[in-house]
């Protein structure tokens, strides 16, 4: 990835807005995150959430819910993807229950089965670029990660992982 490529996002050719439609239903996922991000870490933390993904806005968007439990607290986080059919690129929002706002939104597409998405924002006070990767290559195993750049996107740091399965 390099900073053209998340600076100005352009559509694949093969976006569209039915390229989230692998997610639609109910799921088990397993997490891998960094304990903590930034720091040259390497002490992952592993565990399970449920997610519930269904379509929005006439085929236009879709909206999941992701529920887990963070040191024996419930955990709830939600993400709102709206495809933008004149520029044919996904713009994707979070927000989840620690911080109840919603986070800038990741734009990009999907290249065939990858799809890349990207957004500045500040994490910890640090400025930094993210990146929202999915693999659909398995429509049955999903994959998501995310990963941080502190330089611009000359180099990343994957900081989480999610492997999903049909529940």
């Amino acid at each position: 990835m390099t900073a053209i490529e998340w600076s100005r996002p352009v559509a694949s050719k093969t976006s569209s807005h039915a390229d989230f439609d692998f997610l639609f239903g109910r799921w088990k996922i397993q997490n891998r995150r960094l304990k903590t991000r930034l720091q040259n870490e390497n002490e992952w933390i592993d565990f399970e959430a449920a997610c519930e993904c269904r379509q929005i806005l006439q085929g236009f968007g879709n909206i999941d819910q992701f529920l887990t439990e963070f040191d024996g607290v419930p955990f709830e986080g939600a993400s709102f993807r709206l495809f933008n059919p004149k520029t044919r690129l996904w713009s994707i929002y979070w927000a989840d229950s620690n911080a109840v706002i919603m986070d800038v939104p990741q734009v990009g597409s999907f290249d065939g089965s990858i799809g890349r998405f990207y957004s500045k924002d500040i994490y910890a006070g640090i400025p930094i670029v993210v990146v929202f990767e999915w693999d659909k290559s398995n429509l049955d195993a999903p994959e998501w990660r995310q990963a941080f750049s502190q330089d611009n996107g000359k180099t990343w740091e994957w900081n989480w992982q999610m492997m999903f399965s049909k529940e």
